[in-house]
């Protein structure tokens, strides 16, 4: 107990010394009216926001496992500067938890990514919260510490090239790899 409790607190110390404010996106703002949004632009906003959550992989979907028991959906989506994990994804999370409680010797990776919006530096910090929260949730759900180590890949290895929101949601994530892989 008292390891985990000295874990959590040096974790909160490293994300406050990596905490720095991100870089302007790189892309044109658009600049809305002074006046009140019409009930169109509300309801077309509100449509975009659905078809981004609808159209990301993994949304509503059983976890399905592999012929060796590992489970094959690895990755994790993020909101935009977010690190906690989104409702929609937490059944992949705990399907590698409870592959992991049911291997003892199993390891994985973590690898937490981002788009290539903020600095590097921000980016870097940013990822290494992502996959210290993706681990944080696994210990929790009854992996030990030794089996899962988080690392950060900041805007390093992206999924996607365009500079667009259709392909920085699919920077934005964790990857789950597992020893040997």
């Amino acid at each position: 107990m008292r390891r985990a409790l000295i874990t959590v607190a040096s974790s909160a110390l490293l994300f406050a010394g990596c905490a720095s404010t991100p870089e302007e996106p790189r892309t044109a703002t658009v600049t809305e009216p002074a006046s009140a949004p019409s009930e169109a632009s509300r309801a077309q906003s509100q449509s975009s926001k659905r078809r981004s959550v609808a159209s990301t992989p993994h949304t509503r979907q059983a976890v399905t496992k592999g012929v060796d028991g590992v489970p094959q959906q690895r990755t994790v989506y993020y909101d935009y500067d977010q690190f906690n994990i989104r409702d929609e994804y937490r059944k992949i999370v705990e399907a590698h938890a409870q592959y992991l409680r049911e291997n003892p010797g199993a390891r994985m990776t973590i690898q937490g990514n981002a788009d290539e919006r903020g600095s590097r530096e921000y980016n870097l910090g940013l990822g290494q919260r992502r996959s210290e929260s993706m681990k944080q949730v696994l210990l929790l759900l009854g992996a030990q510490e030794s089996q899962v180590e988080s690392v950060s890949l900041g805007e390093e290895k992206p999924a996607c090239t365009d500079h667009a929101e259709n392909c920085w949601w699919k920077n934005r994530r964790g990857d789950i790899r597992y020893a040997g892989e």
